[in-house]
């Protein structure tokens, strides 16, 4: 599915950047690329969807985000489209899922919400639920966090 080389990048691009004036360059010279075959590359996996874009991962927690909040919505089947994109649109909802779930249960979009605080999450939460007009939600707090990885792919 991929050439060589375009495999070679993605494997690279699943790590940190390098902390270099140059960052596509020091990939270039790990995997014995020229650095603009590297962003050529990177282009092209832009350009077809491959990837969505190249960019920094803050830690919310050393930020002071120190709350976040999974919640269950149940959302009429004919509104899930909507109320996902809707819900999407909140700077404070990092993640939007319709998940497939049994039969027996209401909740079908899952969204995460970051805060400074519990008080705060709770806020976004009720603004979300009123914005949207659900009102029927279950919310899960995150209370120890056993890991937090970045998803890396076995090419």
């Amino acid at each position: 599915m991929f050439s060589k080389k375009e495999e070679a990048v993605l494997k690279a691009l699943q790590n940190d950047l390098p902390l270099d004036n140059r960052p596509f360059d020091a990939i270039a010279q790990q995997i014995g690329l020229q650095e603009e075959e590297v962003i050529s590359i990177i282009n092209s996996f832009l350009k077809k969807g491959v990837i969505r874009r190249v960019g920094a991962s803050l830690g919310h927690r050393a930020l002071g985000f120190a709350a976040n909040a999974m919640i269950m919505w149940a959302v009429p089947e004919e509104r899930v489209q909507e109320m996902g994109r809707k819900m999407s649109s909140f700077p404070e909802v990092t993640h939007c899922y319709q998940r497939q779930v049994p039969e027996d249960w209401a909740y079908n979009i899952f969204t995460m919400v970051h805060a400074p605080t519990r008080e705060k999450c709770l806020e976004k939460i009720k603004e979300i639920s009123l914005e949207t007009g659900l009102e029927d939600y279950q919310i899960i707090f995150s209370t120890v966090e056993f890991k937090k990885t970045s998803v890396s792919y076995d090419l």
